[in-house]
């Protein structure tokens, strides 16, 4: 369990990419309040998929617009799929992260 801080340095509706256990991670803030975490690079040309556009289910990778789900990593745009990690909120507002 990787603990990366509280949950308000992301704001609703962005991401933030953290290093983690030698691995990039981005993490974004829903919406919803729910979170969620990808691998950080895209795997189509190295884009930094934290800047990505979200909604509630998908990220797009910010330089060729591969669309993934956030839920599963799987890319509706025929690329290879993004690893998914479990991320979560504690009661005391800091983000947890589970490799």
């Amino acid at each position: 369990m990787h603990r990366l801080g509280p949950v308000t340095d992301i704001p609703v509706g962005e991401g933030r990419a953290y290093a983690v256990g030698g691995e990039q991670v981005a993490v974004f803030r829903l919406r919803g309040g729910a979170v969620r975490a990808v691998s950080a690079i895209c795997p189509h040309a190295g884009g930094p998929i934290a800047d990505g556009l979200i909604d509630a289910k998908v990220v797009i990778c910010p330089l060729h617009q591969h669309v993934y789900d956030l839920a599963t990593g799987c890319s509706s745009t025929g690329q290879p799929p993004l690893r998914v990690y479990e991320a979560r909120v504690d009661d005391d507002g800091t983000l947890l992260l589970t490799t």
